[in-house]
């Protein structure tokens, strides 16, 4: 486990200090104070900051760790996991894997990868108040797959003004769905919705 010593002027101070240092929330920790603040003798004689230890006992970024480690290799899957945390989000980086492995990892359209997001995402939060976001990702998928989802709605919002109809895509997860919608919002003559139930839901390009 992680942890650090701070001396401050106030054990706030130092505890706050050592949050930074940690990158972590209160809710990751537990403190002990080696030494109380005194002021000393008529307010600066003999004065002493106070000294606390901190520990993190609720680290995400080693739950995360721990979790990947175990789904790999309950998968059979050969590959490293590059966990980084900024803020309140969880960046998980799959690398050293094969392209077979890859695709079984990532699954059709992005359906395994998804998943192992999803219970990666249950297990960093369990018993957790302030909610860490987690993003799954490996080689550059995501990004790629968005590329060609906005190349998608942008060939398909074109279809449906030249047709002056609507055109239905493929069912996808509400993260493809999102996309889709962003690309389009200001595109002049077209409209999205979302239609059907999970997982089968799928947007609609219509002109307007």
């Amino acid at each position: 486990m992680r942890s650090v010593v701070k001396v401050s002027k106030t054990i706030e101070d130092a505890i706050n200090e050592a949050l930074k240092e940690l990158d972590a929330q209160r809710e990751d920790i537990s403190t002990e104070i080696i030494e109380e603040p005194s002021k000393g003798l008529f307010g600066f004689i003999g004065a002493k900051d106070a000294k606390v230890r901190v520990t993190v006992v609720n680290d995400p970024v080693d739950i995360a760790e721990n979790f990947m480690d175990k789904l790999l290799n309950g998968m059979k899957i050969k590959a490293k996991s590059n966990i980084k945390r900024e803020g309140s989000t969880l960046y998980v980086y799959i690398d050293n894997i094969s392209s077979t492995d890859m695709g079984i990892t990532i699954g059709r359209r992005g359906n395994t990868l998804d998943a192992i997001q999803y219970l990666l995402s249950l297990a960093v939060n369990r018993n957790r108040e302030k909610y860490i976001k987690v993003l799954v990702d490996i080689k550059g998928y995501r990004k790629k797959r968005e590329e060609t989802l906005i190349r998608l709605a942008q060939k398909m919002g074109r279809k449906a003004k030249y047709n002056n109809g609507p055109v239905k895509l493929e069912p996808m997860n509400p993260y493809e769905r999102r996309i889709i919608h962003s690309a389009l919002q200001n595109v002049d003559g077209v409209t999205t919705h979302s239609e059907g139930e999970e997982p089968y839901r799928r947007v609609v390009i219509e002109a307007k």
